[in-house]
């Protein structure tokens, strides 16, 4: 079985791997102070040109996404995000079990926008009584987005200056940031977007780290007794060094985006082979994870070689899936994935199909 339903399906990078074991008897202190960890703040500083940032690294993206927004919202507030954003759909609960209410805001393509902000914003301060309900105290965003898409900077730019004018942190989640920056479409750096938000995070479990996560605070507002809320809420690993060792050789030679460039290179091989075959997706995804719309009767051939995401119906015998690639895909397995699905299009191709199915896109388009 050839694995395509996520981007964590390998261990971690064979440099990180003998880094570990080249330290294994190392003596150090513990909880992200030894120097291991010091060295990836450093090298993280440097990448986003932020000599004065805050950086802490913990296990995982639901630790790290409830961890930041408690710290952040007082017991009346709530988080502004997309419908589709990461903490409303994929986190359990997470930040509701927090006490905190996601303010969710309407998105066809993953993102939300800066009129939306200060629409929810304004809506909660004009009510007659404000009190009665949620405040918005804070703005949440992934880059780049669940279905794959990213922001530009100029977008970037609108949302950091309206939660600014708003009195709202922002926070960027940043899991799979690495294949955003690496995207040829990407316009923007690590340090664009340092300068552009609150607080944000670098994604290592989903790029080639065994495990952990980056939490880069920009805002001083932010900073003060962070390091107890880690510990408060359960992120502050006794051996801290885990961590630091797999940032600091993630960061110390370019490493961090060169596999993110791997990812999206065999991505977006999938979706200009199924193109050319008259294939079409869901959503126009620059980076690692893929959604083409494809018969019911092939996913279910299909499925018996390869894992892959179901997503949703399209129509009555079409489905958009998700092929999602990582640091560590095989071109091989990109291949016979590839030739596998143009082969059994080809055997029981009907025109009318891909007629039907870009009627699909542009009545939904239009809704």
């Amino acid at each position: 079985m050839i694995r395509f339903e996520c981007d964590y399906n390998e261990g971690a990078h064979e440099r990180i791997l003998q880094r570990l074991m080249e330290t294994n008897m190392e003596q150090t202190s513990g909880y992200g102070t030894d120097d291991h960890c010091e060295r990836a703040r450093v090298l993280i500083r440097q990448a986003c040109g932020q000599e004065e940032a805050d950086v802490h690294f913990l296990v995982g993206g639901t630790q790290t996404n409830t961890t930041v927004i408690a710290s952040i919202l007082r017991p009346h507030q709530g988080v502004i995000a997309a419908v589709s954003g990461h903490i409303a759909v994929h986190e359990t609960g997470a930040i509701e079990a927090t006490g905190h209410k996601v303010l969710t805001v309407p998105s066809p393509d993953g993102k939300i926008t800066a009129a939306q902000v200060k629409a929810a914003y304004d809506a909660h301060a004009q009510e007659l009584s404000p009190e009665h309900s949620v405040q918005p105290g804070m703005v949440y965003i992934s880059q780049p987005t669940e279905y794959g898409t990213m922001y530009s900077k100029a977008e970037l730019e609108a949302l950091y200056a309206v939660s600014k004018a708003c009195g709202l942190p922002f926070f960027v989640d940043g899991a799979r940031l690495g294949y955003a920056l690496a995207s040829k479409d990407c316009d923007m750096t690590m340090a664009d977007l340092a300068r552009l938000c609150d607080v944000f995070y670098i994604g290592g479990t989903k790029i080639g780290a065994l495990m952990g996560e980056a939490i880069v605070i920009l805002n001083d507002a932010l900073k003060r007794d962070f390091r107890y809320i880690i510990k408060q809420k359960g992120g502050l690993l006794a051996k801290g060094r885990l961590l630091g060792i797999q940032f600091e050789t993630l960061f110390e030679d370019g490493l961090y985006l060169e596999i993110s460039r791997h990812a999206v290179d065999v991505a977006l091989k999938i979706h200009d082979t199924l193109k050319q075959h008259g294939v079409q997706f869901l959503y126009d995804s620059p980076t690692n994870q893929q959604f083409p719309i494809l018969p019911d009767s092939l996913l279910a051939q299909l499925s018996q070689d390869y894992t892959f995401t179901f997503w949703e119906k399209v129509d009555h015998s079409r489905s958009a899936v998700r092929f999602c690639t990582s640091w560590a895909t095989r071109p091989e397995n990109v291949e016979a994935l590839t030739r596998d699905i143009v082969s059994l299009l080809q055997k029981d191709k009907d025109p009318a199909e891909f007629t039907e199915a870009v009627a699909v896109l542009e009545t939904a388009a239009m809704v």
